[in-house]
């Protein structure tokens, strides 16, 4: 018989970009490309969410803390998509009030876990997708078994395309600043689409002024059932 779908969490993707679409510049650097105002919104973003997710070339590039200071809220769960445990110790991650797991894939390196785990990290072991990394659709289950209903994710680009790929999203936000770079790197990358009807499309849409950048907001018509609502309707129950 076949397996049941996994129950997922709500997923909410969210990150700032340039006109042309460019979510860093070509060394990397991006902070900070959207305005204050946006800054402010993503933190109360993260505020409303259960857990936020990044990959570990967003740690290992920015060394963020991904906890709640530009308004009043609780931190989140973070959650880090690093396959090979490749996580610093010393990240800002483990420096701040809240928990940390990390989704590494079979076999885990001993000793780096035992190095996060010291930390107040919590490794969680899942098997590796078809390009040997974390599987996603595994990783958000597991979330969604431990009461994680909603997920709010931040980057970077390949955790971003993948998810968007799998149609793992369920609510994507776009911060558009008012900036050009040229060369960067790119907010989405390759989709699989080789038609505009294959493009992905959105509902109950809107674009509006966030300070000085637009800011769009809209759910994945064709996403995957999630398990939960969306945080502001999981928060009223």
């Amino acid at each position: 018989m076949p397996q049941p779908a996994p129950r997922l969490p709500w997923v909410t993707v969210k990150y700032a970009q340039t006109l042309d679409g460019r979510i860093a510049t070509r060394s990397g650097e991006s902070q900070w490309i959207s305005s204050e105002t946006s800054l402010v919104y993503a933190h109360a973003l993260r505020a409303q969410h259960d857990a936020v997710l990044v990959g570990v070339g967003t740690v290992l590039r920015d060394n963020p803390r991904l906890t709640v200071r530009l308004v009043v809220g609780r931190n989140p769960l973070r959650v880090v998509a690093d396959s090979a445990l490749r996580t610093p110790p010393d990240a800002a991650l483990f420096d701040s009030p809240g928990q940390t797991w990390l989704a590494a894939v079979t076999p885990i390196n001993a000793a780096r876990c035992r190095a996060l785990e010291a930390r107040g990290g919590r490794v969680l072991a899942l098997p590796p997708d078809g390009a040997g990394r974390v599987d996603l659709s595994r990783l958000l289950a597991e979330l969604a078994s431990q009461n994680v209903q909603s997920v709010l994710v931040e980057g970077g680009a390949r955790l971003i395309t993948t998810l968007l790929r799998e149609r793992l999203v369920h609510r994507l936000v776009v911060c558009v600043a008012p900036k050009v770079l040229g060369s960067g790197v790119e907010a989405v990358g390759d989709l699989g689409i080789t038609r505009l009807a294959e493009a992905l499309t959105f509902q109950r849409s809107a674009f509006r002024l966030c300070g000085a950048d637009v800011l769009f907001e809209g759910d994945l018509a064709d996403a995957r059932e999630p398990a939960f609502g969306p945080p502001e309707e999981a928060e009223s129950r």
